[in-house]
């Protein structure tokens, strides 16, 4: 299955209202917004987007949304990965009816499952619709890693597509591009790591810091893919800092704090989530203070 995503794709938050309801009207205008700043495509309801907090309604109605306000301008990916295989398999099936480009699967969180288990988990989500699927490896978040041989598995899988690495390991991102086909694409999953990744072999970065820098991010991928590596590590090094500055404490609450300086109305994160406290939100201040953002 052919399909191109792009290369730099922005992770979604969900705006709230004060009273921690979606803002659709907010969502629209984020979207609309990130595709005119940078973004190739859209992930909605994936780990930015506080999924594990959002019912299945609002996932849903989110896709809904999101590809009747930038549907053919930019690839929108529902976030339908799940810790429980049916319900996976379910929300996916809807998603393809709402009208995605595809889907991204998160590895199962809390059950810690073996590598078979991901294997039959993955597979079975993946052969239940005809969308393209990203797989999406976060050990740090779901305690267990999709292991390289696992994915090249799945790669047989005609609709796996892709995968979001973000295990941190360049080892593992080797491993990865050694062992799978050309045509399996590798994207970021850690703003920070796009420029190493992109140099063994990675597509590109599903990223946090798009929302605020997705122009600048396209940039250093673009020089990157133009051969000038003087001019990404120049663009790379200059956000570096902001790179990190959404990661002074749990994702999005960084990203969602500095929107909000910067005028849009996201609001705060959903319990167990908490607003940044003064520190972190002074830190996120000089980050975007530095960068001229504010």
């Amino acid at each position: 299955m052919g399909i191109d995503f792009g290369r730099v794709l922005t992770a979604m938050v969900t705006p709230f209202k004060k009273d921690l309801t979606i803002d659709f009207d907010q969502v629209k205008k984020l979207a609309r917004h990130l595709v005119q700043s940078g973004s190739d495509g859209l992930v909605v309801s994936g780990t930015t987007g506080e999924s594990p907090t959002l019912t299945k309604d609002e996932k849903v109605e989110l896709f809904r949304v999101v590809v009747e306000e930038v549907g053919g301008d930019a690839v929108v990916i529902a976030g339908t990965g799940s810790n429980d295989t049916s319900a996976s398999v379910e929300l996916t099936q809807t998603a393809e009816k709402v009208g995605v480009d595809g889907v991204m699967l998160v590895g199962p969180y809390y059950n810690k499952p073996s590598q078979e288990g991901l294997y039959q988990h993955f597979k079975t989500i993946a052969q239940s619709t005809n969308l393209p699927v990203i797989l999406y490896n976060v050990p740090g978040r779901t305690a267990v890693n999709i292991l390289p041989q696992t994915v090249v598995r799945l790669s047989v899988v005609d609709n796996i597509v892709a995968i979001k690495e973000a295990s941190g390991s360049l080892d593992q991102v080797s491993e990865l591009r050694r062992s799978l086909p050309d045509h399996f694409a590798i994207y970021s999953g850690d703003d920070s790591l796009t420029l190493p990744i992109l140099s063994l072999g990675g597509r590109g970065v599903i990223s946090v810091a798009s929302h605020i820098i997705g122009q600048r991010i396209q940039e250093m991928v673009n020089a990157y893919t133009s051969g000038n590596v003087t001019m990404t590590t120049k663009i790379h090094c200059s956000l570096f800092p902001v790179f990190k500055g959404m990661f002074v404490t749990s994702n999005p609450v960084p990203v969602k704090a500095a929107l909000n300086m910067l005028g849009w109305q996201v609001g705060p994160p959903r319990l167990p989530l908490v607003e940044a406290n003064q520190d972190e939100k002074e830190a996120i201040k000089k980050v975007l203070s530095d960068a001229k953002l504010l």
